[in-house]
């Protein structure tokens, strides 16, 4: 059976305890909007205080580390995310992948490590300009995917979630056509459905993320496959987040 819409936001290195507000609006709205799943996640010191606001979203991290505990001077675990409250991380985003040059069999072991302290996973895949370009971005996207997946999850469909994320369209204003959209979503949902099979693949949701926005929600949500959004930017204000939520649940309706 299909999911609903899962509508995430990632603040990134953005908010104090003054954005608590904001997260406590995004809250109240969420409870309005029951045809679609949303979450958030802030930075890892607001975690415990969204967890203890929030009666309806889901409160997760950006990362975490791959052991459970050591000496790694400033990381977290995922055993110290759930401690908090966390629900969920979000692993292998391209700004991480980039900044901190993590490979995709890092990702993988993050996501093992994730899995085993209890928290749901949100992968993120995508290409670059240059890459698009040159005609590669699905074997690119597929071969990635593929590399950073753990072997077995148990319940994939409510663990697991892919988000693909065109890094030329991350925060520039930029969004990928809609047919390149539907066409990456429809060859990630194959690998998927190849990796834990015609039961499972075709339930794991995959959300779209490269500045979303309100305006564009909707003819995004729309598309076939395209199983919600991963928000940056427009995150960060209950009103925009929100908007692009609503036009989720509008999706799931036409």
């Amino acid at each position: 059976m299909p999911q609903r819409p899962y509508i995430v936001g990632n603040w990134k290195m953005h908010g104090t305890r003054a954005m608590l507000s904001e997260a406590r609006t995004i809250d109240r709205a969420a409870q309005r909007h029951m045809k679609v799943e949303v979450a958030i996640a802030p930075p890892y010191t607001l975690i415990h205080p969204v967890h203890r606001e929030a009666e309806q979203i889901a409160v997760g991290a950006q990362d975490c580390h791959d052991q459970e505990s050591g000496a790694y001077t400033g990381d977290i675990s995922a055993a110290m995310i759930a401690d908090a409250g966390g629900k969920f991380v979000i692993l292998g985003h391209s700004e991480r992948r980039d900044a901190h040059s993590e490979k995709d069999a890092k990702i993988c072991a993050k996501a093992d490590a994730a899995l085993d302290a209890g928290l749901r996973i949100i992968l993120c895949c995508g290409e670059s300009e240059a890459v698009r370009d040159a005609g590669r971005a699905i074997s690119h996207v597929k071969k990635q995917l593929n590399a950073s997946l753990p072997d077995n999850i148990e319940n994939a469909a409510e663990r697991l979630t892919v988000a693909y994320e065109p890094i030329w369209a991350i925060g520039t204003g930029k969004t990928a056509g809609l047919d390149d959209i539907a066409e990456m979503h429809a060859e990630i949902r194959k690998l998927l459905v190849d990796r834990f099979g015609d039961e499972t693949g075709p339930d794991i949701r995959i959300l779209y993320g490269g500045s979303v926005k309100p305006e564009n929600a909707g003819e995004i949500l729309g598309l076939p496959e395209v199983g919600g959004a991963l928000v940056g930017g427009a995150s960060l204000t209950a009103d925009s987040f929100m908007g692009i939520a609503m036009a989720a649940g509008d999706a799931v309706e036409a």
